[in-house]
């Protein structure tokens, strides 16, 4: 018998990254899974304010995440799913990589924005990368996908 018990999904807030974690909530749900949200900050270059100080910009993302994150852990706590976060900084794919091995998750469930053309060979593609290197399968989720996952 297949069996996934630990999930790993990746959470960006996009409307690709919220589908995801509705299906993340429904594996779950009917696999008995923990899932661990993921929230990856990636660095950015020291800002200035008016009073030289340098103020790292990652502590303000870090923090609006935070925020963002617990209002999807409630969603999950009150379905009665077992849940944990994490925000991490550095390389979304690569750091997506490190947690599902660090957790040995046997599934990823992220978001993709299917971003083509020109600006995904400048920015490359963080779901193509955790794809070919992750060590479980991968759900790649779409933000313009028919949604596969109702209420009954």
């Amino acid at each position: 018998m297949f069996k996934i018990h630990a999930i790993l999904c990746p959470v960006d807030f996009s409307d690709a990254s919220r589908k995801a974690v509705q299906y993340a909530k429904e594996f779950a749900s009917s696999m008995g899974s923990r899932v661990h949200l993921l929230n990856v900050v990636e660095p950015r270059p020291m800002a200035v304010d008016i009073t030289m100080n340098y103020i790292p910009l990652e502590e303000d993302l870090e923090k609006a995440a935070k925020e963002d994150l617990q209002l999807v852990l409630q969603e999950f706590q009150q379905a009665g799913l077992k849940v944990e976060s994490s925000i991490e900084i550095g390389n979304p794919s690569d750091v997506i990589l490190d947690k599902s091995r660090e957790l040995d998750v046997n599934l990823v469930i992220m978001g993709s924005h299917g971003k083509k053309g020109l600006s995904r060979l400048i920015m490359g593609s963080v779901a193509e990368t955790v794809v070919r290197k992750a060590n479980c399968p991968v759900l790649i989720v779409k933000a313009e996908e028919k949604e596969f996952i109702g209420d009954e």
